[in-house]
């Protein structure tokens, strides 16, 4: 029968180790004498002990059935061969247990346990601590068909030794099933008491060692937690697997900061959650986590400089490729933090239009230009100075009709081109109001025709005035009329079809023919519609708008670090998930998605459905984060620093005494007597 692997100090001479892996004797005699001989080198006392303890160094490499595994971490104890005899003397090679000034675990006076709180952070010693119950650590009794190994390690805060909360050292007879049931009911009632098989009124045994016992539990949440609290009301604690064998440590230590702190903090940040609503969820758990000034402590000090020196690495590989480019053409186009004239940020988007990708983003603030009526113009006037200071050529640029914008691209000779999007759109809506109108009601059934009208004008026209040339001749068409005066359009390229309904078609002399004549032929109109862009739209860009949502939504204030970092936060999501391919099906079917869009007024469409997205930039961060940013964060705050961060709004105004605000504030409702 193999021997037992059990628990206790070693009994060999001059062995001063207390082994997590320790072996007794085997039952048979002439084996134990063998051991007996070994242990006191040939001296065996008249009366011999009950048990003879050895720890694994006394034996040899081919004594142990899984000494490879162990070595490599892949088994928690090693197991002896039946009939193994100790033969090394102290001086044998170590198995790779820890020795005695390693084995157990000690947690200073100045040190709370590693979980996601905020005690530790700014301490500089390393120690190793758990964040689970005195319950988790007490003794676990095993069948006597069980080889497996319980260890105690040393959680001592100082001289006091009062409450030992560790198991003995000696070693005892394991008691049957029963017992066992027993012995840990009655801990469960007295969780600080009883902690060793010895009972406390007898006092500790002869070999009772003051550092093989925990002296006191430093966390006070160990402390209230009891069996009659109920499990969903328990606290809990994030624990890394690494981390297991080390006591249950839940997170290594990265200098004085929990890496699970650090990790949780850069995987919402990086996410575009909210710590906020994060913070609401883990109280919903009564799962502990750590203050918000610790989560914005991480952002300023290591997740906001790698997210910017990531954004500057990938974005200088899109502009050099697009400085050795010749036909670049790019899209323009802000997104304000709140609608009208009240924004407070506003972002402006260059997309390269070929590849659908984000080579730019500029945040501009309010008061740095007089109100955020100018913010967009001055978006565009920062990204183009980058362009050209890195190389790049542009030969045209698609925006929306923004009058400012306008002019700017007229001063600067570049070929500006509207998005054909945002002409129909202001089109369709001055449409709508007119069919809505007295007697003008047969002109919705031309609404669809029109649109449809307007983006086969850009598309197909090579210079402005073939694009109003075609964009009138629709008044001919509505008329059923297909011949046309000007020589640039002379005719419609459509099949001339007779029709029994002649209700549909309009009459030149009536009020709807008028209206719609009057507003397809506006000057501003006509001008609009020799730039519509005749190849690529901004409609890509509109759905990275959409993007920036998740990331950056409109209803929370950022400072502006912040706000800039989670757009490229954005950019580099929409990157990366830019040419994501149609799904298909096991058969090798591509997969479409059935769509009710709100501005189609219920018409149904379909869409492709792409793969899912992936998120290797989140990754990529992290890496920076924990391999670059953390051990010297120095070079990558500089360059944050370097960004100007325009003075806070309320920077004009004097600010006045609180207590003069609060004194003065009168409701409505409580004026007193007039």
């Amino acid at each position: 029968m193999a021997p037992k692997q059990m628990y206790g100090r070693c009994s060999v001479l001059g062995c001063e180790s207390k082994k997590l892996s320790t072996f007794v004797a085997p039952s048979s005699e002439s084996l134990r004498n063998q051991w007996v001989h070994f242990v006191f080198a040939g001296n065996a006392p008249t009366r011999l002990p009950k048990c003879v303890f050895v720890c694994a160094k006394h034996f040899t490499d081919d004594c142990f059935f899984n000494l490879g595994q162990y070595r490599a971490g892949f088994a928690e104890h090693l197991k002896i061969k039946p009939g193994s005899i100790p033969t090394l003397l102290a001086s044998a090679t170590n198995r790779g247990q820890a020795n005695t000034s390693t084995d157990y675990i000690q947690l200073h006076p100045s040190r709370d346990v590693a979980c996601q709180t905020d005690h530790m952070e700014s301490l500089k010693t390393h120690t190793v601590g758990t964040q689970l119950s005195f319950r988790t650590l007490r003794t676990h009794i095993k069948s006597e068909g069980v080889q497996a190994t319980v260890f105690c390690k040393d959680f001592g805060v100082g001289t006091s030794n009062a409450d030992p909360l560790c198991l003995s050292s000696t070693p005892v007879k394991k008691p049957s099933k029963r017992p066992r049931v027993d012995l840990e009911e009655e801990l469960e009632a007295n969780p600080l008491e009883g902690s060793s098989l010895v009972e406390a009124s007898k006092g500790p045994d002869s070999t009772y060692d003051p550092s093989d016992s925990i002296t006191a539990l430093l966390d006070s949440t160990l402390k209230s937690e009891d069996s009659s609290t109920a499990t969903h009301n328990g606290k809990k604690y994030m624990v890394y697997e690494s981390c297991i064998m080390e006591l249950f440590n839940s997170q290594p230590i990265l200098g004085s900061t929990p890496a699970g702190n650090l990790h949780l903090s850069a995987a919402v940040y990086l996410s575009g959650a909210s710590f906020l609503k994060i913070e609401k969820v883990f109280k919903a758990m009564k799962l502990q986590l750590f203050r918000y000034e610790t989560f914005r402590r991480h952002a300023k000090s290591f997740i906001e400089p790698a997210v910017i020196h990531q954004w500057k690495v990938l974005n200088d590989l899109n502009l050099q490729r697009l400085s050795q480019e010749e036909m670049v053409i790019l899209g323009g186009d802000m997104r304000a933090d709140s609608p009208g004239h009240s924004a407070k940020y506003g972002s402006y988007t260059m997309m390269d239009l070929h590849t659908n990708t984000i080579v730019d983003i500029q945040l501009v603030q309010s008061n740095e230009v007089g109100g955020s009526a100018h913010m967009e113009k001055e978006g565009l006037k920062r990204s183009l100075a980058l362009l050209e200071s890195r190389g790049v050529h542009l030969d045209c640029i698609v925006t929306d009709r923004h009058p400012q914008v306008q002019k700017f691209l007229r001063d600067r000779n570049i070929t500006h081109y509207y998005d054909v999007w945002h002409f129909a759109k202001g089109i369709s809506k001055k449409l709508l109001a007119i069919s809505m109108q007295k007697d003008c009601e047969k002109l919705k059934k031309w609404m669809k025709s029109i649109n449809n009208h307007i983006y086969w004008t850009a598309a197909g026209s090579t210079s402005g005035p073939e694009r109003i040339a075609k964009w009138t001749s629709i008044l001919n068409h509505v008329r059923d009329v297909h011949v046309h005066e000007d020589p640039l359009y002379p005719k419609c390229e459509h099949a001339i079809r007779q029709t029994s309904d002649r209700s549909k078609w309009l009459q030149a002399a009536t009020p709807t023919f008028s209206k719609l004549e009057k507003l397809l032929t506006d000057k501003r109109a006509l001008k609009d519609v020799a730039k519509l862009s005749p190849h690529h739209q901004t409609s890509s860009l509109e759905a990275f708008h959409a993007v920036i949502l998740r990331f950056a939504p409109k209803n929370v204030v950022f400072p502006f670090i912040g706000k800039l970092c989670r757009l490229y936060l954005a950019a580099m999501h929409s990157n990366h998930n830019v040419d994501r391919p149609q799904a298909e099906t096991k058969e090798g079917v591509p997969m479409n998605k059935i769509s009710f869009a709100k501005a189609r007024k219920g018409e149904c469409r379909s869409k492709p459905q792409k793969i899912q997205q992936t998120f290797g930039y989140v990754d990529d961060i992290m890496d920076v984060i924990f391999e670059e940013v953390f051990p010297n964060p120095t070079p990558y705050t500089e360059a944050l620093l370097e960004i100007p961060v325009p003075e806070p709004l309320t920077a004009q105004y004097e600010k006045p005494d609180k207590e003069a605000v609060i004194s003065s504030l009168v409701s409505r409702f409580k004026r007193g007597d007039v």
